[in-house]
C-alpha cells in the first residue's frame, strides 16, 4: 500500500506542474514581430529536422529490445552478420541530409537575420514601404535599470518604452559600467550591450500589446530586476505617449545622468521631457563627465600614431575605471567624480578611488573587443564623424 501512495503521489505532482506550465504565455514560441517571428520558425523547422533521425532511432531501439528479446524463440540469430550495405546507405545518407539541410538554412538566415541588416519586410505578406521613416531608440544598460533615448522626439525614459506597430525600428545599444544583453522576446533575440561599444538591432512590432523586456545577461545584484516594459501601439497611441512624456518628464542633462547611473534596484518609470545634446554620444564614448577624454578621440590619436612624449597628459583623462585605482590614497578620498551606489545597494561600493568612472571597463578593453561580431567602437560609426586629430594637451573635451 505506502508504495501505491507513492506512485499516485507522483501522479499528482506530474499533473499539478502540467496544468500549472499549461496557463504559461510560451512567448518566444509566440512572437508580435516578425523578426522573433522567423527566428521561432528557425527553432521550428531545426527541431523537426532533428526529430528525423531521433523519434525513428528511438522506435527502432524499442523495437530490437522487444523482437530479439531471449523469450522470442522466433527471431532469426546470425551471430556472423557483420555488413548490410542497405542499412549502410540509411545510416550515413539520412544523417548527412539532414546536415546539409540544417547548414543551408543556417547559411541563408545567418544573413537574412543579421541584427545589423536593415529591414525590407514587415511581415510575411508586406515589404517596407519606400517612404517609412525607422523609429530610433538609443538604449543604455544602466546598473540595473534601462534608458531610451529617442533622438528624433527630444525625449528620454527610464524602464519604459513605446514603439508604434508596423514601423521598423533601428536600435542602438550600449552600457554604462558591465555588459547586459537587451531583449525583448516578443519583438527579437537578444543583442548584448557594452560599454564603449555600440551595438544595433532592427526590428519591428506587429502587434499591439504590452510586452515584457529584460536583460539575459547576469550582471550583479540587481539583475533580476532589471525589466523594463515595452508598449505596441498605433500611431495615434504612440503620438499620446511621447506627448506624455513631454508633459511630465524633465530634463536630462550630464548632472542628472551621473546620478542616475549610480546603481540602483527596482527603479520606477521616469520620463525626461528633454535631453541634454550629445548625451547619448558621450554616453557611449564613455566621457560624461568632465575631464574625461572620450573613447573615439582616444582611437583617432592611435590612429594617428599616437601622442608621443606628450601622452602621459592624458593618463588622468583615460582613467574610466576607479576600482582598482586607490593606491596611495586615504580612507575616505574620493575623485570629484567617483560613483558610488545609492544607500541600500552596497555592491562595488568597498574601496575609494581615484579614477573617474567607477564601472567601466579599462581603456585597454576597448581595442580588444572592437572587432568581436558586429560590436562598433564609439565613434567610428561614420554617422558620428570623425574626431579631433590633437586632444592630448587639452584639459577637458566634448564628445
Amino acid at each position: 500500500m505506502p508504495s501505491q501512495f507513492k506512485v499516485v503521489g507522483r501522479w499528482i505532482v506530474f499533473v499539478s506542474m502540467a496544468l500549472g506550465l499549461a496557463g504559461c504565455e510560451m512567448v518566444v514560441m509566440s512572437p508580435s514581430g516578425d523578426i522573433a517571428a522567423q527566428q521561432r520558425d528557425l527553432i521550428v523547422i531545426s527541431t523537426i529536422l532533428m526529430l528525423i533521425i531521433i523519434v525513428p532511432v528511438l522506435c527502432l531501439t524499442l523495437y530490437f529490445a522487444w523482437h530479439y528479446r531471449q523469450s522470442n524463440t522466433a527471431a532469426k540469430y546470425d551471430p556472423e552478420w557483420h555488413h548490410s550495405t542497405g542499412l549502410e546507405v540509411i545510416i550515413w545518407s539520412a544523417p548527412l541530409a539532414i546536415i546539409i539541410a540544417l547548414g543551408a538554412i543556417t547559411w541563408i538566415s545567418t544573413h537574412k537575420l543579421d541584427p545589423y541588416r536593415p529591414l525590407d519586410r514587415i511581415d510575411a505578406e508586406r515589404a517596407v514601404p519606400a517612404d517609412v521613416k525607422p523609429l530610433t531608440v538609443e538604449v543604455v544598460a544602466l546598473d540595473w535599470k534601462w534608458l531610451f533615448f529617442y533622438p528624433d522626439y527630444g525625449i528620454a525614459t527610464v524602464n519604459e518604452m513605446a514603439a508604434p506597430v508596423d514601423v521598423p525600428i533601428n536600435f542602438k545599444i550600449t552600457a554604462s559600467s558591465v555588459m547586459n544583453s537587451f531583449y525583448v522576446p516578443a519583438l527579437a533575440g537578444m543583442i548584448y550591450a557594452m560599454p564603449g561599444m555600440q551595438t544595433r538591432l532592427h526590428a519591428v512590432m506587429n502587434k499591439p500589446g504590452e510586452y515584457e523586456g529584460l536583460s539575459s545577461n547576469y550582471s550583479g545584484d540587481g539583475f533580476s530586476h532589471m525589466r523594463f516594459k515595452f508598449h505596441g501601439l498605433d500611431q495615434t497611441g504612440f503620438d499620446d505617449w511621447v506627448a506624455r512624456v513631454k508633459q511630465t518628464g524633465t530634463m536630462l542633462n550630464r548632472d542628472t545622468y551621473l546620478k542616475l547611473e549610480k546603481p540602483s534596484i527596482k527603479d520606477p518609470v521616469r520620463f525626461f521631457a528633454g535631453v541634454e545634446d550629445g548625451l547619448y554620444q558621450a554616453v557611449l564614448n564613455m566621457c560624461v563627465r568632465p575631464g574625461q577624454m572620450c573613447m573615439n578621440e582616444m582611437m583617432h590619436i592611435d590612429m594617428m600614431g599616437g601622442a608621443g612624449v606628450e601622452s602621459h597628459e592624458n593618463r588622468s583623462k583615460l582613467e574610466h575605471d576607479n576600482r582598482h585605482a586607490a593606491e596611495g590614497g586615504h580612507e575616505g578620498d574620493t575623485a570629484p567624480g567617483a560613483t558610488f551606489p545609492a544607500t541600500g545597494n552596497p555592491s562595488r561600493s568597498e574601496e575609494p578611488a581615484e579614477g573617474i568612472d567607477e564601472q567601466s571597463s579599462e581603456p585597454g578593453q576597448m581595442n580588444h573587443d572592437m572587432h568581436n561580431g558586429h560590436a562598433e567602437p564609439s565613434g567610428i560609426d561614420g554617422e558620428d564623424g570623425p574626431a579631433p586629430s590633437q586632444l592630448n594637451n587639452s584639459g577637458s573635451t566634448t564628445p
